[in-house]
């Protein structure tokens, strides 16, 4: 975690810290093979150096961006887990319950489509 220690710190509300603490560590231990690190000012994850997912945090929520692609691929879910997206992220409001499996289903996703990626987005 020691990669993420700053942004964690600059996250003012301790209960946002908290989680987004949290859900970066469990990715961290389930998925041990990814790579953490900040890039945008941003915590993310890459796989031979290709984007897999990313996080970011608003008053409102703790944001997940696993692209476009997956966004798309897992729309029906997300809407089912009761979070909305744009193109680009999923919102998760701060009062709700983190659907773990979901994160889980877009990283394995982003691995598998991603494993003859040679760019960190893709074209």
């Amino acid at each position: 975690m020691e990669v993420f220690a700053e942004y964690l710190e600059k996250i003012e509300n301790p209960i946002h810290r908290e989680r987004t603490e949290k859900v970066l560590t469990w990715v961290i231990n389930k998925f041990p093979n990814l790579m953490p690190k900040i890039a945008w000012n941003q915590p993310m994850f890459t796989d031979h150096d290709t984007y897999i997912i990313g996080f970011s945090v608003s008053k409102q929520h703790l944001a997940v961006a696993p692209e476009t692609v997956g966004i798309n691929h897992f729309s029906d879910e997300i809407v089912q887990a009761g979070y909305d997206h744009t193109k680009q992220l999923v919102r998760i409001p701060w009062g709700s319950e983190v659907d773990y499996k979901l994160i889980e289903k877009m990283i394995e996703f982003n691995i598998l489509d991603k494993k003859d990626c040679s760019t960190f987005w893709r074209k």
